[in-house]
């Protein structure tokens, strides 16, 4: 068991990689790939960090990688991996800004800060299963279907321990997902501000 899990924790990595440094390549040629172009380069390097090298690396480039990094959560997996979708969307502002004031409050809490350690709810903690509940129907409600999904296969993957960890947190939320949501959030408020400056000028009387 913990080997197959050691397997689905490469191919999982091998394909976050992937996504990445294809995303990487189409900002930095200014392009947009069909969805086919991806899906080959997809399959592509995913194998190339899949399988090891052989002559100078022992392990896969993805145990390298996750050696360093750790399992991403499931969030950040899907939505990374639906960046490449031809039908993906720009995610919600609310569902940033909600990540990063959840981050924000989290982490400096779960690393010492303070007599609370909310970390230690995700260990069968019914108020934050509730409370991640109540966020999905949410996104239901707000005709959001995507992040719906995605919570509901956090969820089942937790219940199911697909990852090492039994900590419902582990599935939700890490540091990668959580800088991506501060950083995206506060751009989407700079430029939203910024355009209602320039409309602000622009409709100005004189």
């Amino acid at each position: 068991m913990d080997r197959l899990m050691q397997i689905v924790a490469l191919i999982e990595m091998s394909i976050s990689f992937a996504v990445i440094v294809i995303c990487l390549l189409e900002k930095i040629a200014q392009l947009n790939m069909p969805f086919s172009a991806r899906l080959i380069l997809l399959l592509l390097l995913g194998n190339l960090f899949f399988w090891p090298l052989g002559l100078f690396m022992e392990l896969p480039i993805a145990a390298y990688i996750r050696g360093v990094t750790g399992d991403l959560s499931i969030i950040s997996m899907l939505l990374l991996w639906s960046s490449l979708l031809p039908s993906s969307k720009l995610n919600p502002i609310a569902f940033k800004l909600l990540i990063a004031f959840v981050a924000i409050a989290f982490y400096p809490l779960a690393l010492g800060l303070g007599m609370l350690d909310p970390y230690g709810w995700g260990y069968g903690s019914m108020g934050l299963l509730i409370a991640v509940l109540i966020i999905a129907a949410i996104c239901s409600l707000a005709g959001w279907n995507k992040g719906l999904w995605m919570i509901a296969i956090a969820i089942v993957a937790w219940t199911f321990h697909w990852h090492e960890s039994t900590n419902l947190w582990d599935y939700l939320l890490d540091p990668f997902l959580a800088i991506w949501a501060i950083w995206s959030s506060g751009y989407a408020l700079h430029v939203r501000r910024r355009k209602r400056a320039q409309s602000g000028f622009l409709f100005r009387a004189g």
